[in-house]
């Protein structure tokens, strides 16, 4: 007899007119089926974290505050945060989280990917969240405890800042290429290299480096991580990089991508995270987890975008008529609401797979929702800004902020192409080379006479 195993996931208003979908997938074990639903008390908390984002994060997002006074601004809604129990809930509850798993994270993350800020604001915004993992597992495999008190309770609390610095001017898409290296001299790593787009470096207290420690070995196995504080001799801030998102020169600024150089940087043996030589692995066990919740926030993100646009269509009169009347609207909203419902469920069952088998098994369903995502994030928007026409493209409107952040979609975590090509390598390891098509109709028709002569022989006697 076949095991029914039921995942619930929570009906926000996307997912609404999909509430009674159920789709079944025969699995190894037997029939695998999502209900669209989530527990009760969970949901509770969804609905709080969507007014309290709509209503108390939003409305920083047009302050322009310095730096400083969002910080401060921000401070009493974290506090409510805690207060709720949703703080840090990517970590499990030893380490100050919730352990909600990769689905309760998912579909809280649809939520805060409405505002860049909310995710600070809950406590789980990159590269913190990841850096906080890295460290908790660094900890439990190397057993320094010290680094615990030292960096990840303050990172926890929310007392210091991390920035994550592994991507070079030569290792973008191919870190295998990175040259930064870290020597060792007695009780000390002696770091050299020089990094960009170490991701809120002008603002972070330490760094997590990533750096040859044995360059005799295969780079998969000769890479680790190291913890660099901020101030430490030899570390070398040089800029804020500009790009699309954020085009002007700008420097100590959250979301800033920092040029880095590092020169005989010296910091102790005890800084290493993990094991030397685990650097690719911790970073796989940082990614995997960070694209579901990208991709979650990405569909936040373009159902913002997607009521904007609706509310123009039904608000601007053009040509005799409202825009929802005209056939090119129309099918940018079904387009619009098609694609975000395929990304949604293509990301919860890659959460779903991730809970139950780990993120090893989960890396096709991973990189598919990491391009396909993006590819839909970009539509919507887009589709939303030419229906608002001049006022979608000024900044009177964010959606042409929201365009040009959603570019940088397909590049970090892995441009597309590397993930398209992820995909297409491990679905083609499922198929054998043939001579003949498995599929050709003369070759299956012989087939078929064989298997079913005494039929066809009855047939014949009987004509």
């Amino acid at each position: 007899m076949r095991s029914v195993t039921v995942l619930r996931v929570e009906g926000s208003a996307l997912s609404a007119d999909i509430a009674d979908t159920v789709v079944a997938v025969v699995a190894e074990e037997g029939i695998v089926a999502w209900d669209f639903e989530t527990e009760p008390e969970y949901a509770v908390k969804l609905a709080w974290a969507r007014q309290f984002v709509d209503e108390e994060i939003l409305p920083l997002e047009v302050l322009e505050l310095p730096e400083n006074e969002l910080w401060r601004a921000m401070a009493p809604l974290q506090q409510e945060v805690r207060r709720q129990g949703l703080w840090a809930a990517h970590l499990p509850p030893e380490l100050g989280g919730m352990g909600f798993g990769q689905v309760r994270l998912g579909l809280l993350h649809e939520i805060l990917g409405r505002c860049y800020l909310a995710p600070v604001v809950f406590g789980n915004n990159a590269p913190d969240s990841g850096n906080a993992e890295l460290l908790a597992v660094g900890i439990e495999q190397s057993g320094r405890e010290d680094q615990r008190q030292k960096w990840l309770e303050p990172l926890l609390a929310g007392d210091r800042r991390s920035a994550f610095s592994m991507t070079e001017p030569g290792a973008g898409a191919d870190p295998t290429l990175i040259v930064t290296s870290a020597v060792r001299d007695g009780d000390e790593w002696v770091i050299n290299g020089h990094k960009w787009f170490t991701s809120n470096g002008s603002v972070a207290d330490f760094l997590i480096v990533m750096c040859v420690t044995n360059p005799d070995v295969h780079r998969y196995a000769g890479c680790s991580m190291i913890v660099v504080p901020a101030a430490t001799p030899g570390v070398e801030i040089v800029r804020d990089v500009p790009t699309m998102e954020h085009p002007f020169p700008h420097f100590g600024r959250l979301g800033g991508h920092s040029e880095v150089i590092y020169r005989d940087v010296r910091v102790p043996v005890e800084n290493l995270v993990g094991n030397e030589g685990d650097g690719f692995r911790l970073a796989q066990m940082r990614l995997g987890p960070g694209r579901i919740h990208h991709c979650m926030r990405w569909l936040g993100q373009s159902q913002r975008a997607f009521a904007m646009l609706c509310e123009r269509a039904v608000s601007r009169h053009v040509h005799g008529s409202v825009l929802a009347d005209k056939q090119f609207v129309q099918g940018w909203v079904a387009d619009s609401m098609a694609e975000m419902a395929a990304a949604r469920l293509m990301t919860l069952q890659a959460a779903w797979k991730m809970d139950r088998e780990g993120a090893p098994a989960a890396r096709v369903e991973i990189a598919m929702i990491k391009y396909y995502g993006a590819q839909v994030l970009y539509n919507v928007i887009d589709r939303a800004i030419q229906a608002h026409g001049s006022l979608g493209f000024s900044t009177d409107m964010p959606l042409e902020h929201m365009y040009r952040a959603a570019r940088a979609a397909r590049i970090y975590d892995g441009p597309d192409e590397v993930h398209k090509v992820t995909v297409a390598r491990h679905v083609l390891k499922r198929y054998q080379p043939v001579e003949v098509p498995s599929e050709h109709v003369p070759t299956r028709r012989r087939a078929a006479a064989r298997k079913f002569a005494d039929l066809l022989a009855e047939v014949s006697a009987n004509d």
